[in-house]
């Protein structure tokens, strides 16, 4: 587990230096990336690939968003370089390597896979950016007095 663990960091922070990362970031990145994959490995025998996959894009999704905030950068940097170690790319490639081989059941199993959790991906960013919306209007929602804006 520990591997994996600084696997993924790595990954992650490489992942961050191709994508033309700030240095300043790239620490951050890597926690990023491997606080997803901590929460994709321990939950994927219990939930499925596909459910561990969106719960740990929720979690890349709100940490980014809170790095974003608290070093003044923009969340891609941190969001992106955390996904990495969900993206479902072997997968993917195994799906194309089956449909050449002309396996087809096989192909599609594998492909409708891949397309599921890269779904999950794409809803659980949209999921996080929501819940950071609904935090952030309730966090400072503007309180009348009067007719007066107060905060």
């Amino acid at each position: 587990m520990l591997a994996q663990l600084f696997t993924s960091f790595i990954a992650t922070a490489a992942f961050g230096i191709l994508f033309h990362a700030p240095r300043r970031s790239l620490l951050q990145c890597g926690f990023v990336g491997m606080l997803g994959w901590l929460v994709y490995y321990s939950t994927t025998d219990s939930m499925g690939p596909v459910s561990a996959s969106l719960l740990a894009t929720i979690l890349i999704g709100i940490v980014s968003q809170g790095f974003a905030r608290l070093y003044k950068m923009p969340v891609i940097i941190f969001s992106v370089a955390g996904m990495i170690p969900l993206v479902p790319g072997g997968m993917a490639y195994n799906a194309m390597r089956q449909f050449v081989q002309q396996h087809y059941p096989q192909a599609l199993e594998l492909a409708m896979s891949t397309l599921m959790i890269a779904g999950a991906i794409a809803v659980g960013l949209v999921i996080s950016e929501v819940l950071n919306q609904i935090f952030h209007n309730i966090r400072f929602k503007p309180q009348r007095k009067n007719g007066e804006i107060t905060k």
